[in-house]
């Protein structure tokens, strides 16, 4: 597995970058095995996701995991974040956690299985873009629908400690364009200023936080047990004598189950438009969806759940981040989020690492699995 690893840490697939040589690399593993891979090229970017199985027909399993990985720019490495360092009980490299080490694993069971008689097939999918919002698995839902079929148990494998998250929220993201009118400082109060109209809609973003907080859903499972708001950006304005015409904003909002994101929406168009009318007809607010995912809420109770935890020998749990699991529930398939590491203690971190005992443990819970899907 560390092999494997190494292998997949060398392939800069920083979000911004092509994963083609990855996934060249998982589909000559996979088919040198055995399995029957369809590669799913991005119709726009030099990526792909891929789609194997082996085994009869079947529900099976489903296993899996995203090849993207976040920026190193800007961090400080003490070790090249590209080539996997191993040392201290630890093995070191962009990914290692976010989450080349979980597929790793997958390949290493792929390995297995292509060696063993199983009873229902072992279903892989590895996809791209998830850093930035969920993109790539998006794009291949519609053509993974009838390639999947109805696996009785789906794992994908963000870190989680191996501990069976049932739930994270949902997410949208946004870019809002503010419009105002330019011109001459002196005559400030003449004109509409782009950035107090982006101050107001800010304010009212954060007033629908507040009554989130107050008046939302809740669900205490997770850390912050409502939805919240979020402003990342804003910026506007040439210079200190003119008055700005244009600021641009980035916001997003991550919801529970029971806040129905449509409505928080419009909530947020509702409250641009009525900003912009105290300013008449030279103010504008454009706001453009940019990404969204759904959230994950499988039911505790259900069997396919207490197989998982038999598999990870673990607890349940709820995960503040989102991942690609709402996705697949969306498809009809069971899933839960279970993987090696700590993405708050290692995740989009510089030098990046994950414990090689929970590779380990990771490899021994897939091999559990794939001793229960054995002829």
């Amino acid at each position: 597995m560390l092999d494997l690893l190494d292998r997949l840490v060398a392939f800069n697939t920083v979000s911004d970058q092509s994963n083609l040589d990855l996934i060249d690399f998982a589909q000559d593993f996979l088919t040198s095995r055995g399995f029957s891979v369809t590669r799913l090229t991005d119709p726009a970017e030099p990526k792909a996701g891929l789609y194997a199985e082996i085994g009869p027909a079947g529900d099976g399993v489903l296993l899996s995991a995203h090849t993207d990985v976040v920026p190193v720019a800007g961090q400080v490495w003490t070790r090249d974040p590209f080539r996997l360092t191993v040392e201290g009980g630890r093995a070191y490299g962009r990914g290692t956690t976010d989450m080349k080490g979980f597929v790793a694993a997958m390949l290493g069971a792929a390995d297995r299985a292509s060696r063993m008689t199983l009873s229902a097939p072992l279903r892989l999918v590895l996809s791209y873009d998830e850093e930035i919002g969920c993109v790539g698995i998006a794009r291949m839902a519609g053509r993974l629908k009838p390639l999947v079929g109805t696996p009785r148990i789906a794992i994908v494998g963000e870190p989680t400690g191996l501990q069976v998250a049932t739930g994270h929220k949902g997410k949208r993201a946004y870019q809002a364009v503010i419009r105002g009118q330019a011109g001459h400082s002196a005559l400030a109060p003449r004109f509409v200023n782009a950035l107090n109209v982006a101050s107001d809609f800010m304010q009212a973003l954060q007033a629908l936080q507040a009554d989130l907080e107050q008046l939302g859903g809740r669900d205490d499972g997770y850390d912050i047990p409502y939805s919240t708001v979020h402003v990342g950006t804003l910026s506007g304005g040439r210079a200190l004598n003119i008055v700005p015409d244009q600021a641009e904003m980035r916001f997003e909002f991550r919801h529970l189950a029971q806040d129905d994101p449509n409505r928080l929406d419009q909530r947020i168009r509702d409250a641009a438009r009525s900003i912009c009318a105290t300013y008449g007809p030279a103010a504008g607010i454009e706001i453009t969806q940019t990404s969204d995912y759904p959230g994950l809420a499988t039911p505790v109770a259900s069997q396919m759940v207490r197989d998982v935890l038999r598999f990870a020998g673990t607890q349940t749990t709820k995960v503040a981040f989102g991942t690609e699991a709402g996705v697949f529930t969306a498809l009809g398939i069971p899933t839960v989020v279970c993987g090696p590491g700590s993405m708050e203690g290692q995740g989009h971190k510089a030098d990046e690492y994950i414990a090689l005992s929970e590779l380990s443990a990771c490899a021994a819970m897939l091999d559990r699995v794939l001793d229960d899907m054995a002829a």
